[in-house]
């Protein structure tokens, strides 16, 4: 390799920090200014340099210039100021980046694009992009349900690659054994459609058969190039995300995290809450404010962890009620999906089931103890909807995860003051400790990077055969323990700022369970030296 291909390298270059030895050796005398640094010298001039940027946008701008020439420095500074930098590399300013795409567009990333216009090229496509790495996790999306910002096509491509910097900053895995995939298969998006600089396919979205056939040929194609590959989805439409999952989940390993990531991360804090409570989940009653992927993939789960729990799939489903835009879902509801109805209601149950589309009035008919909102309704939970559920509960559970901020149901401070500080609370979004008659509430933040790195580090250092439900399970269960339950205001979930801890904690108990399910590699007896053996350091 050439000194110029290697200081090109994001892989192989190390800027400054090339030793004396190793310029001579690689032919980069001259090459290189004469100062060897170390890589905390690096890091601190790249810190200093991202302070000075105006805004969120120019910050992820300047740290996608050091992503593009350095993997190993951009992960140790991400790794060093995560809690920081998380809302940077991704949610939120993940959504204006995506927006952006075709615009600021210079360098892929090492991604891969694939054409429904051009499926006889998927296995080409993802060989070149892959250039010889060994590939043990791709992050996959066709974009069609962003969260909060819906379809933007090739555009999209940016949150596979946003979701993998948090799998190697938070979890360890190896930057150089990852693969974000975009499936182009056009956008409904008339913006992007009109829009000149746009990047991807510039038709309607394909649907049906052909579709299913180029996610078939894809998924094929990749566990033949690279036979130890993890499949994590992303962001697929509300027709196809459960259906996709449903189709490969028992033969290889796959994820769908706004089926399950979600989920876990919603079913880990309502596990949290319940032990500030003192009570049970087989004692609660769940609505799901949205019931579209991530509202029946929380759902799920939650009807799963019932039945791990000991009840049958008929004493489960009562304890669920789904709101979506028309309403209370019935029996007789239009317009449902496959995923909505074994979790639907008769309207025998309730004798004003026509006037039941109004949130406070749902409320009041139901009485839950849970409410978790999914559906990107800004203000939906209102003062009267709140109070309605506190009169009926001593500590009501209410978990605003839409996001970003313009989004979200109702913000902590007025939930905890229409509760009178009762209510138990997790947001898709990060947000302050919230004062509340001289008692400091910490609010845990519902956010599937606590789970989904840790849940992928758990399956790579098994080798797992598949992602069972008691993996998912044990996933969430693991959080518990690691928030102080006792301390009054004490968060539902443990902060980000723990990230690199608790995604030990999560991988652990993900491998112990496949281990124990048989569904780990022969090879694999021991969970933390399988997990060590594997775990990447940013370091030269």
């Amino acid at each position: 390799m050439k000194a110029i291909d290697i200081i090109h390298n994001p892989f192989k270059n190390k800027g400054t920090a090339f030793t004396k030895e190793e310029r001579k050796k690689l032919g980069l005398i001259g090459t290189l200014p004469s100062d060897v640094q170390t890589i905390e010298q690096q890091a601190k001039r790249v810190y200093d340099q991202y302070k000075i940027r105006p805004d969120g946008m120019q910050k992820r701008k300047f740290l996608m210039e050091v992503f593009n020439t350095n993997r190993t420095l951009f992960y140790y500074v991400l790794s060093h100021h995560i809690e920081e930098l998380l809302p940077i590399v991704y949610d939120p300013v993940i959504a204006p980046a995506i927006e952006q795409y075709s615009e600021i567009f210079m360098l892929p990333q090492e991604a891969a694009f694939l054409s429904i216009d051009d499926t006889d090229e998927i296995e080409e496509s993802l060989k070149n992009a892959a250039d010889g790495r060994d590939i043990r996790l791709i992050v996959v999306t066709d974009a069609e349900g962003i969260l909060g910002i819906g379809d933007w096509g090739t555009n999209g491509v940016n949150i596979s690659v946003g979701k993998l910097m948090i799998y190697t900053a938070a979890a360890g895995i190896d930057p150089s054994q990852v693969l974000p995939v975009s499936l182009d298969v056009g956008t409904n998006n008339e913006t992007l459609l009109n829009d000149p600089l746009y990047l991807g396919l510039k038709h309607k979205r394909v649907t049906g058969e052909k579709y299913y056939d180029m996610v078939d040929k894809f998924v094929k194609s990749a566990r033949k190039l690279f036979p130890e590959v993890y499949i994590h989805f992303e962001d697929f439409g509300r027709d196809n995300a459960t259906k996709i999952l449903d189709k490969y989940r028992n033969d290889i390993p796959v994820f769908n995290d706004d089926v399950q990531g979600t989920g876990i991360v919603c079913l880990a804090g309502v596990l949290g809450a319940l032990e500030i409570s003192g009570q049970k989940l087989t004692d609660q009653k769940f609505l799901t404010f949205g019931a579209g992927t991530a509202g029946m993939g929380i759902a799920n789960l939650l009807f799963k962890e019932l039945k791990l729990q000991g009840l049958s799939d008929e004493e489960a489903r009562k304890h669920f009620y789904l709101v979506d835009k028309q309403g209370l879902l019935f029996e007789d509801t239009e317009g449902l999906t496959p995923e909505q109805k074994p979790f639907v209601r008769k309207r025998s149950e309730f004798e004003n089931s026509e006037e039941l589309t109004d949130l406070e009035a749902i409320i009041k008919a139901v009485k839950p103890s849970v409410m978790i909102g999914t559906s990107t309704t800004p203000g939906a939970f209102t003062e009267g909807a709140i109070r309605a559920m506190a009169a009926n509960t001593e500590r009501p559970i209410i978990f605003p995860i839409s996001n970003p901020t313009k989004l979200i149901e109702a913000m902590p401070n007025d939930l905890l003051k229409w509760t009178d500080g009762r209510a138990l609370i997790a947001t898709g979004i990060p947000v302050q400790a919230t004062e509340y008659k001289g008692v400091n509430y910490e609010i845990g933040q519902a956010n599937n990077a606590l789970i989904y790195p840790g849940v992928g580090l758990g399956v790579l250092a098994a080798k797992a055969k598949l992602v069972s439900d008691e993996m998912i399970s044990a996933a969430a269960h693991s959080l518990g323990g690691l928030v102080d339950t006792t301390k009054p205001g004490a968060a539902v979930l443990p902060p980000v700022k723990q990230i690199h801890t608790f995604t030990q904690t999560v991988a652990k108990a993900v491998c112990e369970t496949a281990i124990k399910q048989g569904l780990a590699d022969d090879s694999v007896k021991d969970a933390e030296a399988a997990i060590k053996a594997i775990k990447w350091e940013a370091k030269y």
